[in-house]
């Protein structure tokens, strides 16, 4: 079954404040409905909005949404901040993690690399992108929330790029939104997987 296909998709972001966390989540959101689908994006920041954790939801569904609390069992986990990409946060950045479902990571290093380092089990995905270099060279700030948007899209089949260029440009004009699409398109590209036997270039 495609991830297009499924009845509910339900994403969770991990980040810190000032990375764009929520500012993704919002983007996804807006494409989705423009797509005719039902959206949800919300955001729990931690203790100090800029430089502090920030978590951000999305449920995404052909149907009314009715659920409003936060996600414990998500399909999809976006890391944005690559200094999470460590032992001692992978405890909670999998947790509720469903069986089969998508760890996303901005990192340099390779999935199968990622997968070992922090013994993530084999029956998740394991997604990278170095999202931070991507924004930088592309956008010129290190915000890479719209590049690891083009990593989801690199790893489902979720909603067709052009609604995500539209909620770009929902959220920036003119020469910004442009770059930031130049940055998701890239990071598709980029992309790579590891499903637990090979390193896969999407």
């Amino acid at each position: 079954m495609k991830w297009g296909d499924v009845p509910l998709i339900e994403i969770r972001w991990h980040g810190r404040g000032g990375q764009g966390v929520w500012s993704g989540s919002a983007v996804l959101a807006y494409a989705a409905i423009k797509a005719g689908k039902y959206a949800q994006s919300f955001p729990q920041f931690g203790p100090e909005r800029l430089g502090g954790p920030v978590t951000a939801f999305n449920r995404i569904d052909d149907e009314p949404i009715v659920e409003r609390g936060p996600i414990y069992e998500p399909d999809i986990v976006i890391v944005i901040d690559p200094s999470l990409v460590k032992p001692r946060y992978v405890s909670s950045l999998i947790e509720g993690l469903k069986p089969g479902g998508k760890l996303l990571v901005n990192s340099e290093g390779d999935p199968s690399s990622i997968r070992s380092q922090l013994s993530i089990p084999d029956e998740f995905e394991v997604w990278s992108v170095d999202a931070t270099t991507i924004a930088l060279e592309e956008i010129g700030r290190a915000s890479p929330n719209t590049t690891m948007l083009g990593l989801l899209l690199a790893a489902t089949n979720l909603l067709p790029i052009e609604y995500l260029e539209e909620g770009i440009r929902w959220r920036w004009s003119g020469d910004v939104a442009q770059k930031n699409i130049n940055a998701l398109k890239r990071a598709m590209k980029e992309a790579s997987v590891d499903r637990a036997k090979e390193v896969i270039r999407a």
